[in-house]
């Protein structure tokens, strides 16, 4: 009988956890659903379900108007190749620099790099907001040579969107507290067998530094590809303004809800998928790994 008490514990327990696990999921995914079937469904229709479950419903008037609609009234394909070039740059650039900083605070010796790291993880309070305006004066003041030589400033570029996100506090930190946690005989071994600084890093830490490869470049893939503020200061022309800057074109004139949820599917679609695929390598990374954290 004790027996039997005990396996109906942990069978309700069970039942409990997995219960709590699909009321978490269904948080998030109820938003993304609601986006998806409000997207198919005309503006007048779409605000009257709006206030009841009928909102998660496709039913009635379906179609996909809004969608044919929103590529319409935005250049869509063209904001998105901007969004593309100027995320995978930047989220290239940052890996690379960011974990070339957190090599250096991690195995290397050098007078002051406490306070120097110090001050980077400082820097994780102050908001974007807070340094946009002296960010933007900086940028203007700068020399930037285009074709023939002719100086053409750094406003209105692609590099004004990449080149000021490339060193990111937040990765530095990440990549050092991953860096510090792995075991000081790799390295020794590495230097043992003669491997130069740049080597130990390209072919000892980085082959076993995918977890935080991948977590990093979610995180700026993230920030990149969601940027609107900045790219609203510096960026004037068309064909230079990334995706989510599209959607001040929805709010000219008169709002269309419908729309603007088509456009929003369409821009969640390329950051599920970078997602998904770097969960991926995240587990594998792990698995293959022979170095526990």
């Amino acid at each position: 009988m004790a027996a039997m008490t005990f396996e109906t514990r942990q069978r309700l327990l069970i039942s409990l956890r997995i219960s709590l696990m699909i009321l978490i999921s269904a948080i998030f995914i109820f938003p993304i659903v609601f986006m998806i079937v409000s997207s198919l469904k005309p503006d007048l229709q779409l605000l009257r379900d709006s206030g009841s479950l009928l909102a998660f419903v496709p039913y009635g008037d379906i179609s996909l108007n809004n969608y044919a609609d929103a590529f319409e009234r935005v250049p869509m394909a063209q904001f998105a190749l901007n969004s593309i070039f100027t995320t995978a740059a930047s989220v290239a650039a940052s890996l690379l620099l960011n974990s070339l900083a957190a090599f250096s605070f991690a195995f290397l010796k050098w007078r002051g790099k406490a306070l120097v790291l110090s001050l980077i993880i400082a820097t994780f309070i102050v908001p974007f907001e807070v340094i946009a305006i002296p960010l933007l004066l900086v940028v203007n003041s700068l020399p930037w040579l285009g074709a023939g030589g002719i100086e053409i400033g750094w406003l209105n570029t692609y590099h004004v969107q990449i080149i000021p996100f490339i060193a990111d506090s937040l990765g530095i930190f990440l990549f050092y507290q991953y860096f510090r946690d792995l075991p000081d005989e790799l390295v020794e071994a590495a230097r043992i067998d003669g491997a130069n600084i740049w080597q130990i890093y390209a072919r000892i830490i980085m082959p076993i530094s995918g977890p935080i490869l991948a977590t990093v470049a979610i995180l700026k893939f993230l920030g990149m590809w969601n940027a609107y503020i900045w790219p609203l200061m510096t960026i004037r022309s068309e064909e230079l303004r990334p995706i989510m800057v599209g959607l001040q074109y929805f709010f000219q004139l008169n709002t269309a809800w419908g729309e603007i949820m088509a456009y929003l599917s369409i821009v969640t679609i390329p950051v599920l998928i970078f997602y998904l695929a770097l969960q991926r390598a995240f587990i594998e990374s792990i698995a293959t790994s022979g170095i526990k954290g």
